[in-house]
This record gives C-alpha cells, sequence and structure tokens, in this order.
C-alpha cells in the first residue's frame, strides 16, 4: 500500500505540475485561460492590488526558496519519506502557483504597447521561444528527477536514491541556469505591457536573480571545484560570446 500511495503520489503531483504550468502559459499571455494578469473578476484599488500580488508571489518565493534548501530537506525528510521530498516540492510550488493565478488582480494601467502587426507577432514568437526553452531545458538535465517521478521509481524497484548527474547538455553549455533565463524572456515578451503585467515580470526576475544565487552557493558546497570551474566558464543567465581558445 505504501508503494502504491508513493506512486499514485507521485503521478497526481506532477499532474498538478503539468496543469499549473500550462495555465501559466496561458495566465502571462492572457490567452486561453478565465483568469490572466490583466483579465480576472478580481478588482481592488491601485495600491491594494499591487500589495496582494506583492504578497502573492512572496509567498511563491518563500516556498521554492526555503524548500529547496539543503538544511530544510534534512529537517523535513524526518517527516516526509525521502521518495516523496521532490514531488512534494513540486506539489506545493504548483499549488501556490494556481493560488496566485486564482486570487491575482490586475492593474491595466498601459505601461507600453507595440502597434506594428510585425513586431507583435516577433515579440509573441519571443515568448513562445522562452516557453520552450523552459520546457526543453527540463529534459537536458532529467525532467523526471526534476519533478520527483524518478525517485519514486526507484523506491518502487527497491533501488536507493541516486544523486542527480552533473550535466551541461546544449542549453546549459550557454548559461548555468536556461530554465529561469526561458522564464525571464516569456515574463518580458509582452506585445502590450500593463502594470500588473509588468510587476509580475519585475518581481519573478528579482526572484530568479536571488533564487540562482542560492541555489550556486549549495551547489558549490555539493559539487566543489567542478562547479566552480563551470561558473567561470559558462554565464549565469545571459549568453556571451565564446573566446577564441
Amino acid at each position: 500500500m505504501n508503494k502504491l500511495f508513493s506512486a499514485v503520489y507521485a503521478v497526481v503531483s506532477y499532474a498538478i505540475f503539468l496543469i499549473a504550468f500550462l495555465y501559466a502559459i496561458g495566465f502571462v499571455g492572457n490567452l486561453f485561460v478565465p483568469r490572466s494578469v490583466d483579465v480576472s473578476p478580481n478588482s481592488h484599488g491601485i495600491w491594494l492590488a499591487v500589495l496582494l500580488n506583492s504578497a502573492l508571489l512572496g509567498a511563491f518565493a518563500v516556498q521554492h526558496s526555503v524548500m529547496a534548501r539543503p538544511g530544510f530537506k534534512a529537517w523535513w525528510t524526518r517527516l516526509v519519506p525521502k521518495h516523496v521530498e521532490r514531488s512534494t516540492y513540486v506539489l506545493f510550488s504548483s499549488l501556490i502557483l494556481l493560488g496566485i493565478f486564482w486570487f491575482w488582480t490586475p492593474i491595466n494601467m498601459t505601461a507600453w504597447t507595440v502597434n506594428s502587426p510585425w513586431l507583435r507577432a516577433m515579440i509573441w514568437g519571443v515568448f513562445a521561444l522562452g516557453w520552450l526553452v523552459v520546457l526543453t531545458s527540463t529534459f537536458m538535465i532529467d525532467h523526471f528527477d526534476l519533478f520527483g517521478l524518478r525517485q519514486v521509481y526507484h523506491y518502487l524497484n527497491g533501488q536507493g536514491p541516486r544523486p542527480p548527474e552533473f550535466k551541461k547538455h546544449f542549453f546549459y553549455g550557454l548559461v548555468r541556469h536556461p530554465i529561469m533565463s526561458g522564464f525571464i524572456i516569456a515574463f518580458w515578451a509582452a506585445p502590450t505591457m500593463t502594470a500588473g503585467h509588468l510587476l509580475f515580470a519585475a518581481a519573478t526576475t528579482g526572484y530568479i536573480l536571488i533564487g540562482t544565487r542560492l541555489e550556486e552557493r549549495d551547489l558549490v558546497v555539493a559539487l566543489g571545484e567542478r562547479y566552480q570551474e563551470y561558473q567561470r566558464k559558462v554565464p549565469a543567465l545571459v549568453p556571451r560570446p565564446r573566446s577564441g581558445d
């Protein structure tokens, strides 16, 4: 029964992540969803909306960062079996994201808008590219480990936990955090940028800059000189021209 529950729990957590991920595309792009960054029945004054939206994003940032820290994991796995720790992290992150989508309050003052149909089409193309980078980058490391499925698979087969391999495939040879780079591209690629969307893009970008610093600190501790050498050779978020050597 424990193995059955673990398998169901991991699959359900992953399914909720997929729902949250797909909804995020519609939310940021105002596409195909009933509530988005600029469309929602929620209505408040501008400053109250800023405070509420900031609190929602802050809740995600705290959960996402705290639960990822090794110290928290060491404590948390005394309560939660190690093989479902990652699935639990994914589940909590996804539920908070869905909460953001539901309770977000639009602020529809226009920061900028692009009127040229060709330029708008190009920006939409960049928006799609950002999400494509996010998704494909997860498979360039280990998509199923990243979202907790592989850990449960090993448990079901009586295998101990295996640390993920240090990989530098394709995008990871250009930047150290291509998933985060893809998010930044997708969040800022908007032919019409409202104040609410601008708040979302600026706050999430700020969190990404802080979160990657925290993650890198943990990676240096875990991988040592190997990761420090990677840091010296590969930029964090923005690709740079390769040197002649």
